[in-house]
């Protein structure tokens, strides 16, 4: 994969920080409704008011002309919506044309049919959300998914050819006593691990303050069982790198709240609406759809450049008894994962 050559107006913001990753919410709407990301009963956008494909890839474009050089699409799900593989062979076009990597979250649910198209895309790799390998439990933290379902979904894709990153929310109670497991399971498949600590956005109807388990603690217990090589390894987003000498493999650690990453951002959200948020654990944000449909190119450029000055130098998560309501209304869905 060849860099791409410098633009003439690198997106830079006002701490100096260059902006070369946008996450791209292409639906608010997901198949899942997990307990940390979701309510029970949500109320998704009206069709209407989700970005076309066209518009999508307009201001995707207007991003890539100013130095992105990855975007990840992400939801919801972004499998759910209705042809989104035109939206992927349309931006895998941009790949070696300014782009140089288009990636996807998903959980998993729709990648048996997908695979082999989005490889044939230019999607190399994939971030797979799934926080237990315990049928039952992964039935409860969804709420309406089937673990058979995802793992099938991660066999095909990688038989197509697309490398695996697991994604788990590790919360104390519920989950943080199959770490281990999941980390043997994913290292011996050839994928790796990432473990991401629970944020408080949105109300989504569970106490967040009794699962929040800081990623340092487990760092610690896992160390006592298992060899950390520290990594220089970076793939665009916050996460930071440990080899595991006993599995082989490589464990994440992304922690907003007990160590946040703000200095080093690089990126910003894309909402399936048009409303770019500068920063996940704030409100600050520009509105890309008016921009792009009321002034065309140069009011969608104008627009990149009023994100630069307004863009936070970081966000302000904090998770106790004494504040426990979510920092920000919006879902994680709304946002992008």
């Amino acid at each position: 994969m060849t860099g791409s050559p410098t633009p003439q107006r690198p997106l830079v913001d006002s701490f100096g920080r260059r902006i070369s990753y946008l996450r791209i919410s292409v639906t608010d709407r997901c198949d899942f409704r997990c307990v940390y990301c979701m309510a029970e009963d949500m109320t998704f956008l009206p069709k209407k008011d989700v970005l076309s494909f066209e518009e999508v890839e307009a201001i995707a474009g207007a991003f890539i002309a100013r130095g992105t050089t990855k975007i990840r699409l992400t939801g919801g799900e972004p499998l759910v919506r209705r042809d989104i593989m035109a939206l992927v062979r349309n931006l895998g076009g941009r790949i070696g044309n300014g782009l140089d990597e288009l990636t996807i979250t998903t959980n998993g649910s729709q990648l048996q049919k997908h695979a082999e198209g989005l490889f044939a895309a230019g999607v190399r790799r994939l971030n797979v959300s799934l926080d237990t390998l315990d049928a039952a439990r992964f039935a409860q933290i969804t709420r309406r998914g089937r673990l058979g379902d995802v793992l099938a979904g991660i066999g095909a894709a990688q038989a197509a050819g697309l490398a695996i990153k697991i994604n788990m929310v590790a919360m104390r109670g519920v989950n943080d006593h199959e770490i281990e497991a999941m980390m043997d399971w994913a290292h011996g498949g050839g994928m790796g691990l990432t473990l991401i600590e629970g944020m408080p956005l949105g109300d989504v109807g569970i106490d967040r303050v009794d699962t929040y388990l800081p990623l340092r603690e487990l760092h610690d217990r896992l160390a006592r069982r298992y060899s950390f090589t520290k990594l220089d390894k970076r793939t665009g987003g916050p996460a930071r790198y440990v080899h595991v000498a006993e599995t082989g493999g490589t464990l994440g650690f992304i922690t907003p709240m007990s160590h946040n990453f703000c200095e080093s951002c690089n990126r910003v959200r894309l909402t399936a609406t048009g409303q770019l948020y500068l920063c996940l654990g704030q409100d600050d944000q520009v509105n890309l759809r008016d921009a792009w449909r009321n002034g065309g190119a140069e009011a969608l450029d104008a627009a990149l450049d009023h994100a630069m000055i307004i863009k936070p130098k970081g966000h302000d998560f904090v998770l106790d008894r004494t504040r426990a309501d979510p920092a920000v209304a919006r879902h994680m869905s709304v946002t992008g994962g």
